[in-house]
């Protein structure tokens, strides 16, 4: 019997030598005359062990990471196929603390199965919460997902079964489910893991989302920086249509479905949902004004479902084991699990799926290790580029919707990035000016205007001209970029620039 061997094909490996190092271990086994199964999964999330290759054993697959072409004969020597020690060895790959300690939904399949084949997503649980689905009315997959307690994991938090019920009760002969999977904050990574590791659960989401709303048309919005997720993808959406999970009769249901792919043009500010919704109709990327919302009024001017790939991705497990279970995982009114992706200077970078709750001091040091260059961390940016700045004396505070808004700090889509204390956070807080400023659409003034200004005003306060006129504006125009923008970005920034003036000022008054 041919031994199968494991060899990422995601993002992350692949820019690490993946490709060459399955290569190499085809040419050694072909050499040996040994009988070799070389599967290319989607990555752990382990990313220091990258490319991770784990062989499959009567006791589990064991892991051997980071490994080279150069090490791959010693391997074969060492008789790494049937359990042979080795230097990289890192032993059952389950039982590593940094995975073993995580709660793994959304990701369950991720780094287990082969990403584009539907029998072995269909031999992992996968389509019975669309199985589920199909027997069940629309209002009743709508409470099942908002019993669940689900909210929009791209960052606003809003839940995912109001929006849901408000697409189902708009009159309108067509729907349309979109998923905004413009993953482009900076220190996330989670959407694109997901979508190279296991897109059919992304497919089946969307499609149980279409059933519950009365949708025959949906959209995936994709980064156009990410092309293996678009090779992922479309390979998947193959599959689904051969096999009747996608078209006109799903599973002989009568119900249909129709789903492509979108690529964007690389504007961060189709990342926001109205922005989105005009550049799928072919128009540049601005924001709409709100009210009417996308789910009254959206797409081509149709109710329309707009939904993060973590948030849609979320759906099947829901349907599958229920709202209880997945409402069982977090706090309060943060429910379910977060696809935490760790940062910066730290030693143990990658994905953590952990329940809400879970404290930034837990993931920096039980996950990442601490930081990479051994120094204390400093700051802690949560939630993006524009997220909040967060000091040490906040490290405990538990990863939790309000929680976060208590401290006047945001989640996001769970990016964590990490700074030692040698960081400049004068020069970093000019950085979410600079950001705003590039990234604007230029639709309303507060945002175009303000961040310019506001990179300029940082400018003054660093050469140390009329420092004390300066930060007061500054804190002016934060303000007003706060309370006057249009959107997240001019109304986010704000975020960055203020943390860093409250809990790091020293950096500002520097000679």
């Amino acid at each position: 019997m041919a031994a199968r061997i494991y060899v990422p094909r995601d993002a992350a490996a692949l820019s690490l030598g993946a490709d060459d190092v399955a290569a190499a271990i085809a040419a050694e086994a072909e050499s040996r005359r040994l009988d070799v199964t070389i599967v290319r999964n989607g990555t752990r999330g382990m990313c220091w062990l990258e490319p991770l290759v784990e062989v499959e054993t009567p006791s589990g697959r064991v892991g051997f990471g980071p490994v080279t072409t150069a090490e791959v004969k010693a391997l074969f020597d060492a008789d790494f196929l049937h359990g042979g020690r080795h230097a990289l060895g890192v032993g059952p790959v389950e039982t590593i603390p940094y995975f073993q300690k995580q709660e793994r939904l959304t990701f369950a399949r991720v780094g287990v199965t082969d990403p584009v084949s539907l029998d072995d997503y269909l031999a992992h649980d996968g389509y019975k919460g669309l199985t589920r689905a199909l027997t069940m009315s629309p209002a009743d997959i709508v409470k099942e997902v908002t019993d669940s307690g689900l909210r929009g994991r791209g960052g606003a938090a809003f839940p995912t079964g109001i929006k849901w019920k408000t697409v189902l009760d708009a009159p309108a002969d067509q729907k349309y489910v979109t998923c905004n999977a413009d993953e482009g904050d900076s220190g996330t990574f989670a959407d694109r893991m997901l979508m190279e590791g296991d897109p059919f659960v992304l497919i089946e989401g969307m499609t149980i989302a279409a059933i519950a709303v009365g949708a025959t048309r949906g959209y995936i919005y994709l980064r156009v920086e990410y092309p293996h997720a678009h090779r992922a993808l479309n390979a998947a959406i193959e599959a689904a249509y051969a096999r009747g999970f996608l078209g006109r009769n799903i599973q002989g249901s009568g119900k249909r479905f129709d789903l492509e792919v979108r690529l964007g043009a690389g504007a961060y500010i189709c990342g926001e949902e109205t922005s989105m919704l005009e550049s799928l109709e072919g128009k540049r990327g601005e924001i709409r004004p709100r009210p009417p919302l996308p789910a009254v009024k959206g797409l081509f001017g149709q109710p329309t479902i707009v939904n993060n790939v973590i948030s849609l991705a979320s759906v099947p497990i829901i349907l599958t084991k229920g709202a209880a279970f997945y409402r069982d995982f977090g706090v309060g009114r943060s429910r379910g699990t977060l696809t935490i992706q760790l940062g910066g200077n730290l030693k143990r970078t990658g994905l953590v799926e952990r329940a809400f709750g879970i404290t930034l001091r837990e993931v920096l040091y039980d996950f990442g290790g601490g930081s990479a260059s051994g120094r204390p961390i400093r700051a802690v940016q949560v939630g993006g580029p524009l997220g909040a700045y967060l000091p040490e004396s906040q490290f405990d505070t538990p990863l939790d919707y309000e929680a976060f808004t208590a401290i006047n700090a945001l989640v996001g889509h769970g990016g964590v990035v990490a700074f030692d204390d040698t960081v400049d956070m004068a020069e970093m807080a000019r950085f979410a000016m600079e950001f705003c400023a590039l990234e604007s659409c230029g639709k309303c003034t507060p945002c175009r205007i303000g961040s310019t200004r506001g990179v300029e005003v940082i400018d003054r306060i660093i050469r140390g001209t009329d420092r004390d006129a300066n930060l007061a504006l500054l804190e002016e125009l934060c303000d007003t970029m706060l309370n006057g923008s249009l959107c997240g970005l001019g109304g986010l920034t704000p975020y960055p620039v203020q943390s860093a003036l409250v809990h790091f000022r020293q950096d500002f008054l520097k000679a």
